[in-house]
């Protein structure tokens, strides 16, 4: 089976145990906040452990965790622009993308320096 295939069934499987946990606590916004991303990083990083090994699964993470961090201080910047300025959505958002990349590839070299 392919890595795709697997990742689509463990990812799917994740999300939807989320979900039920989510529908059954309150509030429902709960199934939300664990319901993408982390539950495919999950699949993700348990699926390169098995076939790459760990040091390779490490870097994945360590991608994932300065992408998080870069999309936080876009979400930050976009509602601060928004709320200040009161520009129109579609275009802040984005030209505040650059912010992310930015944030994004300066937080990984920063860390290859050290790796």
């Amino acid at each position: 089976m392919s890595e795709f295939v697997m990742r689509f069934l463990i990812g799917g499987a994740v999300v939807s145990l989320f979900a039920a946990i989510g529908d059954v606590l309150r509030p429902k916004s709960f199934a939300g906040l664990f319901g993408a991303a982390p539950s495919i990083a999950l699949a993700t990083v348990g699926l390169t452990t098995s076939k790459q090994g760990s040091q390779y699964a490490a870097a994945e993470a360590h991608s994932m965790i300065f992408g998080a961090i870069a999309f936080f201080i876009y979400a930050i910047s976009v509602s601060r622009v928004l709320a200040r300025y009161k520009t129109a959505a579609l275009p802040t958002t984005i030209i505040l993308m650059s912010v992310w990349f930015a944030v994004s590839i300066g937080l990984w070299r920063w860390w290859g320096r050290f790796s």
